[in-house]
C-alpha cells in the first residue's frame, strides 16, 4: 500500500491515484485510534469543500469514525475550513476533519485535521497519527448505515454555515460596511466561500460563485496570475472600491484595490496590525512565517509589539496563538489569523476586517497602505514557482546548504538565514529566498525589494543561476 505522509498542511494526493476511498479510510482509522487513546467518548466535526467527490470521501470518513465508536457531527453541505475549525470550538468536539486540498490544482483532494481549539492539530500529534496508519483499514466501516447511526445518536447534522454567519454578525459592524458607500466585489474561485459571502452580501459583485469541482481547470490559489479575470473586472467596472478573493477552502485571502492592483498578504498583515493597534487599541504578539516581509519587524518595533518568526506552515503560528496572546499571525501565502476569532487562517474574516477598516475610516485601500508605508517604508514582494525535476531541485538545495551561492547576478549575498529554506540578504531590506514546497513538486523563489522592478530582476537573476 502507498505510504501516506502529511505535508505542511494535511495530507494531499491526486484523486483516484492515491486519494482513494481505501486510503481515506486508512487515515481515518489511524485518527480514530489515536483519538480513542486521548478521550473516553470522543467526537469530531466533519465536512468537505467543493472538490470532486468531497461528499463521498466525507461519508467514508464518517463511517470509519462511527465504526470505531467516535461520534460525528457532519456538515450539511460543502463548507470552508474555518467553518470546521469554528465548529470544533462551538460544538466542543475533540477534532475537526475537513476533506480539502485547499489551493492545490483540481486533480487533488486532501485531509486536514483540526484541534479542539479551532486550529491545525499540532505537528507532533499529526506525526503520531501518521505513525499508526494501517496497511489497510478494518473493512467493518463498509457495513455502517448512516441513517441507523443518526437514530442511535452517533451521527448528527451540523449547521456550520449558519454558525459561522452568526459568529460574523456578532463580531463585525456589517451595517457600517453595507452603509459606507463602498462598492465591493468577491471572487470565490469556485471555492467554499461562495455561499456564505452571497448570504452576507447578496448585492455585491460576484465572480465564480457557482458549482465547478474542476475550478474551470485553474488551481484555486488567490494569487494575481490566477485572478487576472477578477483584476480586469475591477478595472473595467471602474466603480469597485475593493475586491476580495478566497481559495478553494476559503482560508486564504487575495485582495485588490480600486484600480485592480493586487494587494499581497504582506501588505494585508501590516494593514491588520495597524488597524488593530492604532484604531482598535488592541495589543499582543505578532507571529509570522519565515517568508514574510521584513517590514513586519519595523511595524512591530513602531508599536512596541513582540515578534516571533517561525517555520512555514500555519500549524507553527497556531501553536503560539493557542499558548500566548497573539494579535496577528500570518503567512506569505495568504493565510492570516487575528485575535478575537479562532487560531486559524480565514480569508473571509480577514477580508471583512479590511472592509470594516475602510468603512470606519472612510479611506481607500490605497490611502490606508500609505499610512502603513509612513511607518515601514515602501516595498514590493514577488514570487516565482519553479516546476523542476527532483534532480535539479535537490542539487539547488545541496548548493544552498553548502554555501555555494555568493551572488545572483549583481546582487551580492551579505548573509543567509536558514530557519526554513534559505533566505539570502543583499541588504537588510532586500532579500531572496529559496524553499521547496511542502505540498507540491515545486521550488519556490521569493524576493523583496524597494520596487517591483528590482524584485523581478532578483528573481530573473536567481533563475539563471539556479538553472545554469
Amino acid at each position: 500500500m502507498t505510504k501516506i505522509k502529511f505535508g505542511t498542511d494535511g495530507w494531499r494526493a491526486i484523486i483516484a491515484l492515491d486519494f482513494t476511498v481505501d486510503n481515506v479510510a486508512r487515515v481515518t482509522e489511524a485518527t480514530a485510534k489515536w483519538l480513542l487513546k486521548q478521550h473516553k467518548s470522543p467526537s469530531i466535526v466533519l465536512g468537505h469543500d467543493c472538490r470532486f467527490a468531497g461528499e463521498l470521501f466525507a461519508e467514508t470518513t464518517a463511517k470509519v469514525f462511527i465504526a470505531n465508536g467516535v461520534k460525528v457531527f457532519l456538515a450539511k453541505d460543502f463548507i470552508s475550513t474555518p467553518m470546521i475549525s469554528l465548529g470544533a470550538v462551538k460544538l466542543k468536539t475533540d477534532l475537526g476533519i475537513i476533506i480539502t486540498a485547499s489551493h492545490n490544482p483540481p486533480s487533488y483532494n486532501g485531509y486536514k485535521i483540526k484541534g479542539s481549539y479551532g486550529g491545525p492539530l499540532g505537528p507532533e500529534h499529526v506525526q503520531e497519527i501518521e505513525n499508526v496508519i494501517p496497511e489497510m483499514a478494518n473493512p467493518n466501516w463498509k457495513t455502517v448505515d448512516l441513517e441507523a447511526a443518526r437514530k442511535s445518536g452517533m451521527l448528527e447534522t451540523a449547521a456550520l454555515e449558519d454558525m459561522y454567519i452568526k459568529h460574523v454578525e456578532e463580531n463585525f459592524d456589517l451595517a457600517a460596511i453595507k452603509n459606507s458607500g463602498l462598492n465591493l466585489a468577491y471572487d470565490a474561485m469556485y471555492g467554499a466561500g461562495q455561499r456564505v459571502m452571497q448570504r452576507l452580501f447578496p448585492n455585491i459583485d460576484k465572480l465564480h460563485c457557482d458549482d465547478n469541482p474542476g475550478f474551470h481547470g485553474q488551481a484555486p490559489e488567490p494569487i494575481h496570475k490566477n485572478l487576472i479575470e477578477f483584476s480586469n473586472f475591477i478595472k473595467n467596472k471602474g466603480t469597485i472600491s475593493c475586491g476580495l478573493a478566497t481559495d478553494g477552502d476559503a482560508d486564504r485571502i487575495g485582495l485588490y484595490d480600486d484600480k485592480g492592483n493586487f494587494v499581497d498578504s504582506h501588505h494585508i498583515i501590516l494593514l491588520l496590525i495597524h488597524y488593530l493597534v492604532k484604531y482598535k487599541k488592541q495589543t499582543g504578539k505578532v507571529a509570522v512565517a519565515f517568508s514574510t516581509t521584513v517590514k513586519i519587524k519595523n511595524m512591530c518595533e513602531h508599536y512596541g509589539l513582540p515578534l516571533d518568526v517561525v517555520k512555514i506552515g500555519f500549524k507553527y503560528i497556531c501553536s503560539i496563538m493557542v499558548a500566548e496572546d497573539v494579535l496577528v499571525g500570518g503567512e506569505e501565502s495568504g493565510g492570516i489569523a487575528i485575535k478575537g476569532h479562532i487560531p486559524e487562517r480565514d480569508g473571509i474574516w480577514m477580508g471583512l476586517t479590511i472592509w470594516e477598516f475602510m468603512a470606519k475610516t472612510g479611506k481607500s485601500l490605497h490611502e490606508l497602505i500609505e499610512e502603513v508605508y509612513a511607518i515601514t517604508g515602501t516595498f514590493c514582494f514577488e514570487r516565482n514557482d519553479l516546476h523542476i525535476n527532483d534532480t535539479i531541485k535537490n542539487k539547488v538545495l545541496e548548493n544552498c546548504k553548502g554555501g555555494a551561492y555568493k551572488s545572483f547576478g549583481k546582487f551580492k549575498v551579505s548573509r543567509v538565514d536558514d530557519l526554513d529554506g534559505y533566505k539570502f540578504f543583499f541588504d537588510e531590506n532586500t532579500w531572496m529566498m529559496i524553499r521547496a514546497s511542502g505540498t507540491e513538486p515545486v521550488l519556490r523563489v521569493y524576493a523583496e525589494a524597494a520596487t517591483k522592478e528590482i524584485a523581478n530582476e532578483i528573481l530573473a537573476e536567481t533563475k539563471k543561476v539556479l538553472l545554469s
